[in-house]
C-alpha cells in the first residue's frame, strides 16, 4: 500500500507542477473570459452600413415604416418602377422593394419584389420581410373591421400539468420535464467530457513512461497492476483538481463579467420572427422563480451522490482500459488508433443514445437497458437521475458499473503486465486478447 501511495503522489506532484498544467489551467478561465467578449462584440456587430430601400406600394398596404436594425424604408408613391430603378442606379436608394396589391383579403400569401444589382443580406431580408408581413396583417385586420383585442384573446398557450392519481406528493408541474432534461443533459455532458479527457490522461502518461523507459526502473521495485492503479488514481485527483481550479476561476470571470463589459440587453434580443411577442418582465420573473421551485423539488444528495459514484465507476472503466492501451501502443500514437477506436466508441455511443433518445423518452427500453449495461451507464443513468427512475434500477446500475469497474481494472491489469515492457512491435486486438490468459 505504501508502494501505491508513493506511485499516486509521484504521479499526481509531477503533473500538477508542469508548466504546461499551469499554463492551462489558468488560460482556460481568460480564454473563457475572451469567448464571452467575442460574443458580446459580435452582437454589437451592426453587420454592415444602412441599406436605403425605396417602398413603392401599389395599393397603399403597409403605409409608413419606421426605420430599424440598418435598414432604412423610404415610401415613393409619386414615382414609378422605372425611375426607382434609375435612382438606384445613380446611387440615390440601394434598392427598390415593390409591394403589389392583394387579388384578396383571403390570401395567405404575398410575393414581394426586391429590385438591386447588390445582394441583400440575410439578415436584412428577414427583417424586411417581417416588417411587411406585420403591416399585411395590419391591413387585413383593419379592412376587415375587426377588434384588434378580441383577436389577442383568440391566442392561448396550452401546457400539460400532470397530476398523480395514487401516489400522494408525487405531483409534477409543466416545468418538471424541461428541468430534469436539463439537469440530466448537464450531467450526461460532463460525464461524457471527464471521461474522456482523464482516460486519455492515462493513456498518454503510460506511453510517455514506455517511451521514455522510466517503467522498466519502476517495475524493478513495484508490480505492474500497481504501478497502473496508481497511474489512473494519480491522473484522475490532476483532473479533478484541474477541473476545481477551474471552477473556482470561471465563477470569478462570470462575477467581473458585468463589471467589464457593457452589454446592451437590446442587442441579445432575437431579431424578428424569431421569437413571439415581448415577454412580459414579471411573467418571466414568477417562470423563473417557479422553475428555482422545480429545482429545489429534486433529490439534489441523491443525485450528486450517485454521479459521483457513476463518474468513479466510469472513470476506472475506462481509464483502465486506456491504460491497457497505452501499454500496448508504440512510439507512433497514429499506428494505434486502431487500438484507441474500440474504446471511445461505447463512450461515444452513450452520448448519443441520450442526446437522440433519453430526449425524447428517458424511460424508454433502450434508455433502461443502457443505463443498466457498465459501458454505457455512467453517462445514461446521470441522466435518467432527473427523472426519478425506479430505485431498483438505480440500485442494479450501481452494483453492475462497481463490479465492473473492478472487473475492468483486473482485465487491464494482465494486459498492462505484458504490453508495459514490449518494444517494437505492431500489437493488434486479437494479440491483446491473448495476454489476458498469459502466466
Amino acid at each position: 500500500m505504501s508502494k501505491l501511495k508513493l506511485i499516486i503522489k509521484r504521479e499526481y506532484l509531477t503533473r500538477v507542477r508542469k508548466k504546461s498544467f499551469i499554463i492551462g489551467t489558468l488560460l482556460a478561465p481568460v480564454g473563457l473570459l475572451v469567448y464571452f467578449l467575442v460574443i458580446v462584440g459580435l452582437t454589437k456587430y451592426e453587420g454592415g452600413s444602412e441599406v436605403k430601400v425605396a417602398i413603392l406600394d401599389e395599393a397603399g398596404i403597409v403605409g409608413a415604416i419606421p426605420d430599424d436594425r440598418g435598414v432604412r424604408y423610404i415610401p415613393a408613391p409619386d414615382k414609378t418602377l422605372d425611375q426607382l430603378k434609375t435612382e438606384v442606379l445613380d446611387g440615390q436608394y440601394d434598392g427598390v422593394l415593390l409591394i403589389p396589391a392583394l387579388a384578396t383579403l383571403k390570401q395567405k400569401s404575398l410575393t414581394v419584389f426586391y429590385y438591386s444589382d447588390d445582394k441583400l443580406a440575410p439578415e436584412k431580408r428577414q427583417f424586411i420581410e417581417k416588417r411587411i408581413s406585420d403591416k399585411v396583417r395590419d391591413f387585413k385586420i383593419d379592412s376587415l373591421r375587426l377588434d384588434r383585442a378580441s383577436l389577442e384573446n383568440l391566442e392561448t398557450d396550452v401546457s400539460i400539468d400532470p397530476e398523480s392519481i395514487a401516489k400522494e406528493g408525487a405531483d409534477e408541474s409543466k416545468y418538471t420535464i424541461g428541468v430534469g432534461l436539463a439537469i440530466g443533459g448537464i450531467m450526461a455532458f460532463i460525464m461524457f467530457f471527464m471521461v474522456m479527457m482523464y482516460g486519455q490522461m492515462v493513456m498518454r502518461s503510460v506511453m510517455e513512461e514506455k517511451t521514455n523507459r522510466i517503467v522498466e526502473v519502476m517495475m524493478s521495485s513495484v508490480r505492474p497492476f500497481q504501478l497502473m492503479l496508481g497511474k489512473i488514481i494519480g491522473a484522475g485527483a490532476v483532473g479533478l483538481t484541474q477541473v476545481l481550479a477551474w471552477i473556482v476561476l470561471g465563477g470569478a470571470v462570470m462575477f467581473l463579467m458585468p463589471f467589464l463589459v457593457d452589454i446592451d440587453p437590446q442587442a441579445m434580443q432575437p431579431p424578428p420572427g424569431a421569437a413571439a411577442a415581448a415577454i412580459d418582465p414579471e411573467m418571466a420573473q414568477g417562470e423563473a422563480f417557479r422553475m428555482f421551485q422545480e429545482l429545489g423539488k429534486q433529490n439534489w444528495p441523491l443525485i450528486v451522490g450517485s454521479f459521483l459514484i457513476f463518474f468513479l465507476g466510469g472513470y476506472f472503466i475506462y481509464s483502465s482500459m486506456f491504460a491497457a492501451i497505452g501499454s500496448a501502443m508504440g512510439d507512433d500514437y497514429g499506428e494505434g488508433q486502431a487500438l484507441v477506436l474500440p474504446v471511445t466508441i461505447p463512450i461515444i455511443l452513450a452520448f448519443y443514445i441520450v442526446a437522440f433518445v433519453g430526449i425524447r423518452n428517458p424511460d424508454s427500453g433502450l434508455m433502461v437497458f443502457a443505463s443498466m449495461f457498465p459501458l454505457f451507464s455512467p453517462i445514461v443513468m446521470p441522466f435518467r437521475m432527473a427523472f426519478s427512475p425506479p430505485v431498483w434500477q438505480v440500485v442494479l446500475s450501481l452494483v453492475l458499473v462497481i463490479g465492473s469497474s473492478f472487473f475492468f481494472v483486473w482485465m487491464a491489469g494482465r494486459i498492462y503486465r505484458v504490453g508495459i515492457l514490449l518494444y517494437g512491435k505492431k500489437v493488434t486486438l486479437k494479440e491483446i486478447g491473448k495476454w489476458l490468459f498469459y502466466r
